[in-house]
């Protein structure tokens, strides 16, 4: 039997459905690293970080496979083998991202970690670092385009 060529992607934020269609490949960040997932993956479910995920697919005007990029910063993933489903607490496209808010929450969170050290929530400090970073890199991809 032939593996499916794509699999149904549905991400879902909390104000609206994000993206429905069909994938050839989905790259994301898990809590346990980076993932790719093609049609025909093992059931599984994951935590979702702060990291660019990457759609592979097909131009509706062209027929080629393309890549499109988004802002996910939490969430969980529930795959099975002909359907994945992303429920993010916030996800962006990168014209949707404000690149200099985004410049300032990473310079803000630098100089948390540099002055409060220990005393802070570290850990709340850095994914907001991360999510900055994020969000730069996907909107810097978009202004380079």
């Amino acid at each position: 039997m032939a593996q499916q060529a794509t699999f149904s992607l549905r991400v879902l934020s909390p104000d609206r459905i994000f993206y429905q269609g069909d994938a050839y490949m989905l790259e994301l960040t898990t809590s346990e690293g980076d993932m790719g997932i093609l049609p025909g993956h093992i059931p599984t479910t994951c935590v979702l970080a702060p990291g660019v995920m990457t759609i592979q697919e097909k131009d509706p005007q062209t027929g080629e496979k393309v890549s499109r990029v988004a802002a996910l910063h939490s969430g969980f993933i529930e795959i099975m083998p002909d359907t994945v489903n992303v429920i993010a607490q916030v996800v962006e496209w990168p014209e949707e991202i404000d690149i200099n808010r985004a410049k300032i929450a990473q310079q803000r969170a630098e100089r948390r970690l540099k002055r409060y050290g220990s005393q802070m929530n570290v850990v709340r400090t850095e994914l907001a670092l991360k999510r900055s970073l994020v969000r730069q890199s996907v909107a810097g991809k978009f202004i380079q385009e």
